[in-house]
């Protein structure tokens, strides 16, 4: 398993506006193989911004990348640029290699 984030610094008062975009945006990602699941995290407050971030769980490595050169990608990020006054800075990526994962009633 692959997990991709993205870290957003949102300015103070911006939240709202930002959590609209997030959950009224078509993300195409339904239609991508290996997808799995995609959470929108909201983190600390800080003096000048609320940390939120993106995490996406893919089947592997593989998967992630194909859908980083995908038109699905393309299409979901299009209008990305247009929400750069919600943030302080540019988003941060992470992306991780799952080693472990421990389950409820796994045996």
């Amino acid at each position: 398993m692959y997990i991709a984030m993205n870290r957003f610094r949102v300015a103070k008062g911006s939240e709202a506006a930002f959590e609209q975009v997030w959950l009224t945006r078509d993300t195409h990602l339904d239609k991508v193989p290996g997808f799995v699941e995609f959470h929108l995290l909201r983190g600390p407050e800080a003096e000048d911004h609320t940390l939120y971030a993106s995490h996406t769980v893919w089947a592997n490595y593989a998967a992630f990348e194909a859908w980083t050169k995908s038109e699905a990608f393309r299409a979901a990020h299009h209008k990305a640029g247009d929400n750069k006054p919600l943030y302080l800075g540019h988003p941060q990526f992470e992306g991780f290699e799952v080693m472990q994962t421990v389950g409820r009633g796994a045996k």
